[in-house]
């Protein structure tokens, strides 16, 4: 099988990209004696299980396809997503970090300044307690 082709890493690959075109193939060998038709199977009314009928084959293909261009195409998806995702998280995340820090300063100010206004007030009393 041939090596998947580099896709630029912005773009999805459309399925002429992965898949070769029929014009693009290499022509049958003009040297080469002329291969027989094969022979045409025999007129049966119906088709047997073990032979897949003609959409069925169709509906194989697809699936197949899908799911090749699917697997080439997984990791760049996921990447693509961590990139978006990231990039559209960043300013929120940002400006949720920005107002938890202020709200944990304005607490911590108002802390500090209780735990200072109750030692002043602790050691006033003492001082007064010992003037007596």
């Amino acid at each position: 099988m041939s090596e998947p082709a580099a896709f630029d890493e912005s773009s999805i690959p459309v399925l002429t990209e992965v898949m070769e075109p029929e014009a693009d193939r290499p022509a049958p060998d003009a040297a080469a004696p002329a291969a027989a038709p094969p022979a045409a199977p025999p007129a049966t009314p119906h088709a047997t299980p073990t032979e897949p009928s003609g959409d069925e084959a169709w509906q194989a293909l697809e699936e197949r396809l899908v799911a090749r261009v699917l697997d080439r195409l997984q990791d760049r998806i996921e990447l693509t997503l961590e990139d978006q995702v990231r990039g559209n998280l960043a300013p929120l995340l940002d400006h949720v970090v920005a107002r938890l820090a202020s709200e944990l300063r304005a607490g911590l100010q108002q802390t500090v300044e209780q735990v200072v206004a109750r030692a002043v007030a602790q050691e006033l009393a003492h001082l007064k307690s010992r003037s007596h």
